[in-house]
Formats: structure tokens, sequence, C-alpha cells
């Protein structure tokens, strides 16, 4: 039988695991758990030539005290340090939920625009760049605040755009698609959604046989992605934001656990999903530490 004494014991054990865990999940891994995931591979048909190092930053969600207009310059600086050839924005800068205090969209763009890369930055937005602006909901269209903030430091943004990059002599294209979830009836994913994303016409501006790599910040596209797009890169997911043993039990995707995180292979295609950097909803992470990306193509096969 067991004693009062042993019975507040175990409570007062349990009430302090329980403020551990919590002060892990919004102080410790938010904050100081930063990392840097590195991926290698060569796509199917990808160029013997062309090696490409690409630096992807996903899901800030700046807002205070989590995601300073400080700290996302920290991360715009040790982006810089990897050295990519081009350094892709995968969308959601806004955040746009209770319990976060959103950094004035001046204040994040100042803060990105000490991006460089010899191939350029390039960005996408995501549904909380759109979620988060009313009047663009209001009117049913863009640009939106993010998209200006982005436009206003010379940072490009590709809504359903192109453009045909070279690496030593070697061409390759880089395709923006626009957000999938940009509107909804109540706000959350799980309800009906419009988005401003266009696939099909996006890819009808490629001219060449050159290589692809698309940006889209919703990885569930990839199921219509077809195999002439060489990787998809994406974000949203936030990795799951709180994963146990590897299962995220809520992941913000028609596919559940299939494109929750990390590089996927389906039918010689590949999609890479970054578990991105802020927080969406509760602000904490559990066993999904914070990242920054970096995908070397036309190397060695998946190292990491």
């Amino acid at each position: 039988m067991i004693t009062r004494r042993a019975f507040l014991r175990f409570f007062t054990g349990l009430f302090g695991l329980g403020l551990a865990t919590s002060a892990y999940a919004m102080i410790v891994e938010p904050f100081w758990r930063m990392r840097i995931t590195r991926y290698a591979l060569t796509p199917p048909g990808w160029p013997r030539g062309l090696k490409l190092k690409l630096a992807v930053v996903a899901d800030i969600h700046a807002c205070n005290p989590w995601m300073t207009a400080d700290r996302v310059r920290d991360i715009a600086r040790e982006t810089n340090a990897l050295d990519a050839d081009c350094i892709l924005l995968l969308g959601d800068y806004v955040a746009a939920h209770r319990f976060q205090e959103p950094v004035p969209p001046a204040d994040w763009a100042s803060s990105l625009s000490i991006l460089k890369a010899p191939l350029g930055v390039h960005a996408v937005l995501g549904n909380h760049d759109w979620w988060g602006d009313r009047e663009a909901l209001a009117r049913q269209a863009g640009p939106t605040v993010a998209r200006r903030a982005l436009e206003s430091v010379n940072i490009k943004v590709y809504e359903n755009d192109v453009i045909r990059l070279e690496k030593d002599g070697e061409p390759f294209w880089l395709a923006g698609l626009g957000d999938q979830v940009a509107f909804v009836t109540v706000r959350g994913w799980r309800n009906p959604v419009r988005g401003v994303d266009d696939l099909p016409g996006t890819l009808a501006q490629v001219t060449d046989d050159a290589p692809v790599i698309l940006m889209a910040h919703e990885p569930d596209v990839f199921v219509r992605v077809p195999s002439r797009v060489a990787l998809t890169i994406s974000g949203h997911t936030h990795g799951g934001q709180v994963r146990i043993f590897g299962y995220a039990p809520v992941v913000p995707s028609r596919f559940g656990q299939r494109f929750v995180y990390g590089h996927v292979v389906e039918d010689g295609r590949n999609l890479v999903v970054s578990g991105g950097l802020g927080c969406s909803g509760v602000p904490a992470r559990i066993g999904s530490p914070p990242e920054i990306v970096l995908i070397e193509l036309g190397g060695d096969p998946l190292v990491s």
C-alpha cells in the first residue's frame, strides 16, 4: 500500500519533470539547439559536371522573445558562413499565432538583408505570410506585407515563377511555387483551403532540359510533382515541432508522417523537408531542434 509521503514524493517528482520538460521545450531547444543538417545527393539524370550547394532557411516565424530580429540576423550570419551557391528562403517569416508578439516586417527583413550567395538569395512565401495579412486576405490577392518587406531589401520572391541560373557553365532552373493554402475558410490547415499555387503554369516556363529545383513551402504538392523536377525543397511542417521517438503526433499535412521531415524518395523523385527554425502555435519544440539545411547536389549519396 502506497503511503501518503511516497505519493507526495511521486507527485512532486512528476510535477518537477513536467516543469523541466516545459523549460526544455520552450527555452533550451528553440533557443540553443540550432543545428546544421546536411544532405548530399545526386538525383536521377543530374548533370555530371554540376556540383551545387544550397542553403535552406525555413519557417522563421519572427516574434519576441523567441525569434527576435537579432536572432534572425545571427541565423543569416550562420547561413552565410556555409558558403552556399544559393540561399533559399522557404516562407513563414511572419508569426501569426497567439502567444507570439510579431516582429515588424521591416525589422526581420533588415536582418535577412545581410544574406549573400554567388547565385543569389531566393524566396517563396508561406501560409502564415498570408494568414497574418488581413488586407491581403480581405482582397483575396497579394502582394502581401511579407513579400513587400523581402523585396524592399532586394530579395527576389517567387510566386509561380522560374529563373535560369548557371554554375561552372552548367545551367539549372530554380522554380518557386505560390503558397498552397493561402486562403482558409476557418484558419487552420484542416479546413477547406484555396492556394495561389500553379504547378503546371510554373513548370511551363522551363524552356530547356536543364534540371529543375522546386521551392514549395508546403510539401504536400510533392505527390503532383513530375519526375522532370530533380529536387523539391519544402518546410512548413517544423518536423512535427514535437517528435517523440521520431513520431510527430501533429503534422500540418494531409499526408501525416509521409512528408513530415527529411529526405524523401518516391518513384525516383527527391524531396527534402526542412524542420525549420521557429515555432507555430505553442512556442515549444521537442525532438525537432531548429535547423539550417545545407544540400549538396552532385556529390556522394545522402550522408546525414
